[in-house]
């Protein structure tokens, strides 16, 4: 049976509040990790939706094994149609981006997720319709290179301004510190782990010495039920709103200002979204068991100016400052609804001065230098410092700013992570990570050495390499051709040996000398040269163990080894042991066999003509015989028994009954000669 998970801690039933821990958890609390240094082994934030995440590492995997692959994005294609397709997409392009910048690639889903949010950056506002982006005239981009370079910079403001927004001139660059703080606790397992996020802490208060007072110091209890008589806040005004509604009756009284709240401000993209939320928990009912503490909203609003260029991304200012002013109805609109949503931000911000002002924190997410203009200024009694100490930029990925943004950014600051370590999960991955390691370390041991191997083929040849190459073209054609004098000459003008080695040695393993190349081509000029003449070693044996003797195809190259034997002696060579070649043969013993041999040949030939002039003599009888067509067969005292008709298909057949192929042949032709020639004679006659 398989055993079943361990029961969640009773401390960790509901989502833990960082200004509201248990007292029992609160008095345990120990820091897991010193604040200044990086941790090792800690995980992450939650991943957000602009996350860039790696969902193909399947995918990768296969598509080394695939012709029609991307081993970029890590798909797979049925055919090279749709691999080019994916080539010319925008994820793939946007996936090479990601290359450069050294970040890992983005799935499917993350991309189309990344569009989504594009969508939204541009719309008008979290529930308006898209509207139109023709009206300043400036369509001339295409539609994919619009849609990517939009993204990319997003894309690039995104990892400028969200995760380090807090308006700050020189900001340090290395490796930074973990965005939270970790911490353990002797009532819960050893593997689990509290986490915390940096930025609600000040420097100071971020020491290991100072960080648990601080946690313990801000512990709040929750506000009293607000009086029922009392309502409800409104909710944010709509995006079509003109004038900015400050909601004096929502904000409460200056004097109250002194209870810790935060100070949570977002705008980008012609949107604005700005909230001042109470630390103090909210009183909620035992039995409900809510995902977050509900906060108590001390005052919100939000703003929609159309100040972005649809389609084609960026703000109207700065699309002037880069290409000049348009003069077109929409860059005026757009330029007037940037005015506005300045004066309107800043008159919000000038309504809540004494609450900004007595805040604890402000995060501030301000995209771009025009918003940060807006904010920050300078201008006449503004409100936000940029070098206020307070300031803190949002420590994850951010979406459009609304008033549910902002609260979903103020759960997640004061929402404590739980981490919880699965050791055999860990001890598995590092397996598989050490094991995925060697093998790519032995593909790329594999990978180099074909790439040796291949450079060392593809390697340009020395000088000597070439020569001998020149060489061996030489050689060989003169040995095909059996140019014996031509040979000999070549190798003693330029100084080679008879056994010379012919060039690349892997190219020539049958037949690697002269003489072994003499010896296949059944040259037995070149052969005997070579030995007689060249001082050949016919002991040289070829890349397959051979010699001249045993390469050689026909008798008369056979006959050179031999008579080569004869003129050198039996002291030059080892004949027999080494070279194979048998018994020595002369000249003179060449010709005496020649001749028998053409007596032979000679009375073959003679008694040859004999049987063919009596086997002509033969058939001349049997035609003129065969022209009464019908033979009387007599049996006895002259006694005829039956008369029997033959056609010419049977006595073709008579006639060369005992006879060869070849006698066949010849009297067929000699009967087709001597028809000819009777056509003829009738022809002259008539």
């Amino acid at each position: 049976m398989a055993q079943q998970a361990p029961p969640i801690d009773k401390l960790l039933q509901r989502p833990l509040y960082i200004f509201a821990l248990p007292e029992e958890l609160l008095a345990s609390l120990q820091l897991q990790t010193p604040p200044d240094a990086a941790p090792e082994t800690l995980e992450t934030p939650p991943p957000t939706p602009a996350s860039p995440s790696l969902n193909g590492a399947e995918g990768q995997e296969q598509g080394h094994k695939a012709a029609t692959s991307c081993t970029l994005c890590g798909l797979a294609f049925a055919d090279l149609q749709e691999q080019r397709s994916h080539a010319r997409s925008d994820q793939h392009g946007y996936n090479i981006k990601q290359k450069l910048r050294g970040r890992p690639p983005v799935g499917e889903a993350d991309f189309e997720r990344l569009l989504g949010q594009l969508d939204e950056s541009l719309s008008g506002s979290d529930s308006s319709e898209s509207e139109s982006g023709d009206e300043d005239g400036q369509e001339g981009v295409k539609a994919k290179d619009t849609t990517l370079s939009a993204l990319l910079k997003r894309q690039a403001k995104v990892h400028d301004g969200d995760a380090d927004d807090a308006p700050v001139r020189q900001r340090r660059r290395g490796a930074g510190t973990a965005p939270m703080l970790w911490f353990s606790s002797s009532k819960l397992p050893s593997n689990t782990s509290l986490g915390v996020y940096r930025a609600l802490f000040s420097t100071q208060e971020q020491a290991a010495d100072h960080v648990l007072d601080t946690i313990k110091r801000k512990q709040l209890a929750p506000k009293p039920a607000p009086h029922p008589q009392k309502q409800k806040p409104p909710p944010a005004s709509s995006p079509e709103d003109g004038a900015p509604k400050l909601l004096p009756s929502t904000l409460p009284p200056p004097s109250s200002a002194a209870e810790p709240h935060y100070f949570l401000c977002m705008i980008g993209g012609g949107h604005f979204a700005a909230l001042l939320v109470s630390l103090a928990p909210a009183p909620t009912k035992k039995s409900s068991a809510p995902d977050t503490p509900p906060p108590t909203i001390l005052a919100h609003k939000t703003f929609h100016r159309y100040t972005t260029r649809r389609k084609q991304g960026g703000s109207q200012s700065a699309n002037d400052a880069s290409k000049g002013a348009a003069h077109s109805a929409g860059a005026g609109i757009r330029r007037y609804n940037e005015s506005a949503l300045t004066a309107e931000v800043r008159a919000l911000l000038s309504e809540w001065r004494t609450w900004i002002v007595s805040a604890e924190l402000c995060f501030v997410r301000a995209t771009g230098s025009t918003n940060r203009r807006t904010l920050f200024g300078p201008y006449d009694e503004q409100v936000l410092d940029p070098r206020d100490a307070r300031l803190r930029g949002f420590p994850f990925n951010t979406r459009r700013a609304t008033q549910g943004e902002l609260l979903r950014a103020f759960a997640e600051l004061t929402r404590v992570k739980v981490d919880v370590v699965d050791d055999a999960l860990l001890a598995k991955r590092a397996e598989e990570a050490a094991s995925a390691a060697r093998a790519k370390a032995e593909a790329a041991r594999l990978a180099s050495e074909h790439k040796a191997a291949n450079t060392a083929k593809l390697a340009k040849p020395s000088k000597a390499d070439e020569e001998a190459a020149q060489h061996t073209t030489q050689l060989q054609a003169l040995i095909r051709r059996s140019k014996a004098p031509a040979l000999l000459a070549y190798l003693a003008s330029n100084g080679l040996s008879p056994e010379v080695r012919f060039f690349p040695p892997e190219a020539h393993f049958h037949a690697s000398t002269p003489l072994l190349l003499a010896a296949a081509e059944r040259s037995a000029v070149c052969v005997l040269a070579l030995l007689v003449r060249g001082g050949a070693d016919p002991a040289v044996r070829s890349g397959e163990g051979r010699t001249a003797w045993e390469i050689a195809g026909d008798r008369a190259t056979r006959d050179s080894l031999r008579r080569a034997r004869d003129a050198l002696g039996e002291e030059r060579w080892d004949w027999d042991g080494g070279a194979h070649v048998p018994s020595p043969l002369s000249q003179a013993d060449v010709e005496a066999r020649a001749a028998v041999e053409q007596k032979d040949l000679d009375a073959e030939a003679a008694a040859e003509g004999l049987r063919r002039a009596a086997e002509v003599e033969r058939l001349r009888k049997a035609d003129e015989g065969a022209g009464e067509g019908v033979k009387e067969r007599k049996f006895g005292k002259g006694r005829v028994l039956a008369q029997a008709s033959v056609t010419a298909e049977e006595r073709r057949a008579l006639e060369g009954r005992g006879m060869t192929e070849a006698m066949r042949a010849l009297l067929e032709r000699e009967r087709r000669a001597r028809a000819a020639e009777e056509r003829v004679r009738r022809l002259r006659g008539g």
